[in-house]
């Protein structure tokens, strides 16, 4: 039997990563010269901006749905992982992204029991 605090603190925490990814997908949908600017600085071409965008979207939709929030927090944790590499590749911090892996791993969790039945954390 899963509690209730558990869980609404797991949607808590699961709604973190979703509105970082929706607000950072939006901006780059909208064409932002900010998010354009940024890509390019990593070596992404401009182009690229639009796909990223709508996958983060995507990601964070597929993500806060329970029945496919599993391959969601996948997709996310593999955006993010990519979002890593070029932090390290530009000598940059890649804290971010990975405190925001964390979230959504924790989170989700915390929301699914099937998912700490998965992955058991004892105390022995």
């Amino acid at each position: 039997m899963q509690s209730k605090a558990l869980t609404w603190t797991g949607r808590v925490l699961s709604a973190l990563p979703v509105l970082m990814l929706l607000m950072s997908g939006g901006m780059a949908i909208s064409q932002s010269p900010q998010v354009t600017e940024g890509l390019v600085k990593y070596h992404y071409p401009a182009s690229s901006v639009l796909f990223i965008g709508s996958c983060e979207v995507v990601f964070a939709i597929l993500y806060a749905i329970p029945q496919t929030a599993v391959l969601g927090a996948i997709l996310m944790t593999a955006y993010l992982g990519g979002a890593v590499a070029t932090h390290v590749a530009a000598s940059e911090s890649p804290a971010a992204a990975i405190i925001v892996a964390i979230i959504a791993w924790t989170g989700l969790g915390l929301r699914d029991a099937r998912l700490r039945q998965l992955l058991p954390v004892t105390r022995d």
